[in-house]
């Protein structure tokens, strides 16, 4: 039965990739037909400027000078585009900020979105004690998969958390161990009372992260289950990436209406949530409702869907990052982002709604987070190309953070 479970899981996946890539062809045919359109409009626009600018110089003097009279103007260069989208559920708002080689934007713009992630990093003073900037927990990492909880808790690091934790199973934690002594590796995760051995480290813990390198293993899900039950008792907020959502997918109660959780699914992860919660298919041509809904229903969790674009929601906006990475698609990346996430996560919630401009801090939390992750891949893919693997981006963590946050 397993057996026959497993083949037709992949056989579900495998169509969908091919549903995916058939997509992602038809939409780059799109955009090079959008692109083509606006070089002819800017080609016409010019023509018309050139025409008429004499005629413009002239009407100038019969412009309002009173405010008022002006107030529907709209003044482009703004923080934030804001597009309507339409929903059954809330009229939301897409606020979209796109850095890549197909957009041109000033400086000023580029340190204007990244400002309010820039708020929320704690200063670095001699007068602060170890732990301070953050403790942070990894949950996952069994026999198969020692790399993504690795990934995820030396990344928490590389950011800036002071402590990264990973919570294991027995046969994985001398392997983690060895990846790194700079870890904390607790190897209790396939023991009967997990869950009590890692709520007793959880008033420690600013944040944790479930999921990477968890495997599927009904034991451990159930003790994965378990932990994020005490972890919401706690309030400490909770990023679940990888099975960790295959968790969420079987029993959406167990995160649903808790604030302070982050989902980090990717295309294949969204759908199978999507379908679990809502009961219908993913709509392929409305994402951004697609993940609104999702997110309200919920309980409005924050819900980072990556892909070529990365998009964030609440159940109220919708954050686009495209920040310029790479084409490289090696195993491991999206362990970065969770292991980022799970500090700036804990960074933004500290700093509360004066720091984030009363934006959700979950929400520019994950923007930082994609955006470094972003960043990484682009920097690693510089040098390495078609060799560059998730160690590689590690490497960039810091220079990457600078670039972005710190210069």
């Amino acid at each position: 039965m397993m057996e026959k479970f497993l083949q037709q899981s992949m056989d579900t996946e495998e169509k969908f990739y091919r549903y995916e890539e058939q997509r992602l062809k038809i939409e780059d045919k799109r955009r090079e037909a959008e692109h083509a359109r606006e070089l002819q409009m800017l080609q016409m626009l010019g023509q018309m400027l050139a025409g008429i600018s004499s005629t413009v110089s002239q009407r100038s003097q019969g412009i309002p000078s009173n405010p008022s009279q002006r107030s529907n103007h709209r003044a482009y260069g703004d923080n934030f585009n804001y597009n309507p989208v339409t929903t059954p559920l809330l009229p939301p708002i897409v606020i979209e900020r796109s850095f890549s080689v197909h957009k041109t934007h000033s400086i000023k713009e580029m340190e204007n979105i990244f400002q309010l992630v820039r708020n929320v990093i704690p200063p670095l003073t001699a007068k602060k004690h170890k732990g301070q900037d953050g403790r942070i927990g990894i949950v996952g990492g069994c026999q198969e998969y020692t790399g993504a909880s690795y990934f995820a808790a030396i990344t928490a690091l590389k950011v800036g958390a002071d402590l990264s934790h990973v919570f294991c199973t027995k046969d994985a934690a001398s392997v983690i161990k060895s990846y790194s002594p700079e870890l904390i590796v607790h190897p209790v995760l396939d023991r009967r009372d997990a869950v009590h051995e890692v709520e007793k480290w959880l008033p420690r813990l600013h944040s944790i992260v479930v999921g990477p390198g968890l495997g599927r293993d009904d034991a451990l899900l159930e003790n994965a289950k378990g932990i994020i039950e005490k972890a919401k008792i706690k309030g400490i907020p909770i990023v679940i990436d990888a099975d960790g959502l295959w968790l969420i997918a079987q029993q959406p109660s167990v995160i649903q209406g808790y604030p302070r959780a982050i989902l980090t699914p990717n295309a294949m992860e969204f759908s199978r949530l999507y379908e679990a919660v809502l009961r219908d298919p993913v709509d392929s041509g409305d994402q951004h409702g697609c993940l609104l809904r999702l997110s309200q229903a919920l309980g409005n969790l924050t819900i980072v869907q990556k892909g070529e674009r990365d998009l964030i929601s609440d159940g109220e906006k919708v954050l686009v990052c495209s920040h310029e990475g790479s084409s490289r698609r090696c195993g491991g990346q999206g362990d970065l982002l969770s292991g980022s996430l799970g500090v700036l996560a804990h960074w933004a919630f500290l700093a509360g709604a004066e720091k984030t401009n009363g934006q959700n801090p979950f929400l520019v939390a994950a923007f930082g987070a994609c955006s470094l992750t972003r960043q990484c891949n682009n920097q690693a893919f510089q040098k390495f190309g078609r060799s560059m693997t998730a160690s590689d981006m590690v490497l960039e963590i810091g220079t990457s953070f600078n670039k972005l946050f710190e210069t």
